[in-house]
């Protein structure tokens, strides 16, 4: 429910879940400890707070998409510093009255929210991970680092097959390609449309 709450937050994936959404997407990325959260991309400075408490000095500059970007990186702050930000709303258009209200969750937080609201409503609330940027993190973690985490975390939440009620979704393709040997859970190629017209 991006579009009603911060999105990436526990209360946008509990407000979807109430709005009937049989699965929710959380968007990754990794923390400086190797973390996952859910942020829309590796970049914190559009969707949450921290430029309001941490300094500019905490900003580094890092090849995005082939792009020097310079901005406060996720992979640059840990854990318990992530903790202390609070989620905005990205976008001008969409509601702001719940700006500062809410913190980054882990995907271990977004998969115990699946299953607890799964339990209480007797359905099945799925996940549908997405890795950000997988490029961007080998550079700085290792090759697959990402990858490993990520199929760790799941293997241990839904188990190894296709039957879960997951889904592994990407734009870049070289890391679907590793994640195909070493999971059965579904994988699904992004492609962008950033050259279509919107009719």
């Amino acid at each position: 429910a991006s579009g009603e709450r911060p999105e990436h937050t526990l209360e946008a994936y509990r407000l979807a879940i109430a709005q009937g959404a049989d699965f929710i997407e959380p968007d990754l990325v990794l923390t400086s400890d190797g973390v996952m959260i859910a942020r829309h991309e590796p970049m914190l400075d559009s969707t949450t707070d921290v430029a309001s408490k941490f300094p500019a000095s905490r900003m580094s500059t890092r090849n995005v998409d082939g792009v020097a970007t310079t901005a406060y990186f996720a992979s640059d702050f840990t854990l318990e510093e992530i903790k202390t930000l609070r989620a905005v709303q990205s976008r001008a258009a969409r509601s702001q009255a719940y700006n500062g209200l809410y913190e980054i969750p882990t995907l271990d937080e977004v998969i115990a929210l699946a299953a607890s609201e799964g339990a209480r409503l007797g359905r099945t609330i799925g996940i549908y991970p997405e890795l950000k940027h997988s490029t961007f993190h080998a550079g700085l973690f290792g090759a697959n680092v990402f990858e490993d985490k990520l199929v760790e975390t799941l293997h241990a939440a839904y188990g190894n097959s296709a039957d879960a009620p997951v889904f592994i979704q990407s734009f870049e393709v070289a890391n679907l390609q590793y994640l195909n040997t070493i999971t059965d859970l579904r994988l699904v190629q992004l492609i962008d449309a950033d050259d279509v017209n919107a009719d």
